[in-house]
């Protein structure tokens, strides 16, 4: 059975407060098996009222929705947690149209595809898709702020943080901080595919300052 909560998510954009209301009540009313007699009489407001605050053709007063809210079981918060949650934030990008970009150091057969695009001021993550076609003998290094997570999808390479190798195969993961040079060391079996995800967002100036010292 489908949540109320769930059903609001995608119905929030369409519904004032009132209706919003309504059809949260109504719906995880019925989920609990509760008929419109038994939460009027826990919340003691009349029948007719009850299903013209579902319908959302009333406007109850704070007090009363406290009481609905204690009829239903739950708290305020949860009645209200998923209205007005902007609908845009969601961003799909279909397989093979990911952007194209050339970082600093990017040799030829080295793809890389950027799934994902910040939409605010702040550069909070980058998602790459990395395919690596042609062996070479030299090899891109990169150092940046942040996170950097890589998951091993195809082909098989030796991977180098600061002074240290790693042999990566398909399902291998590795984690590590951007600030430390970085890159593939040796490509033994290509194609090589792999996604390469960088969390910029996630020290503050304190951890910053005691990771210099």
């Amino acid at each position: 059975m489908k949540s109320a909560k769930n059903d609001n998510r995608r119905a929030n954009t369409r519904l004032n407060p009132d209706q919003y209301l309504g059809n949260f009540i109504r719906k995880y009313r019925l989920e609990k098996g509760l008929t419109l007699s038994d939460i009027s009489a826990r919340a003691s407001i009349s029948k007719s009222m009850l299903s013209k605050i579902e319908n959302g053709q009333a406007s109850p007063s704070l007090h009363t929705i406290a009481r609905l809210a204690q009829a239903l079981g739950v708290t305020l918060s949860t009645m209200f947690s998923n209205y007005d949650i902007p609908s845009d934030n969601a961003q799909l990008v279909k397989a093979g149209k990911g952007m194209e970009v050339v970082r600093r150091g990017t040799r030829e057969g080295h793809t890389y595809h950027l799934l994902a695009y910040n939409k605010g001021p702040k550069q909070l993550f980058e998602p790459f898709l990395i395919t690596i076609k042609n062996k070479s003998e030299t090899f891109p290094t990169f150092e940046h702020t942040g996170i950097e997570f890589i998951y091993m999808l195809e082909g098989k390479l030796k991977y180098r943080y600061g002074q240290f190798t790693y042999l990566l195969e398909p399902g291998d993961a590795l984690t590590f901080h951007g600030d430390i040079p970085h890159g593939p060391e040796q490509l033994i079996d290509v194609p090589i595919r792999f996604l390469a995800i960088i969390n910029y967002n996630v020290f503050d100036s304190d951890d910053t300052n005691s990771r210099s010292q």
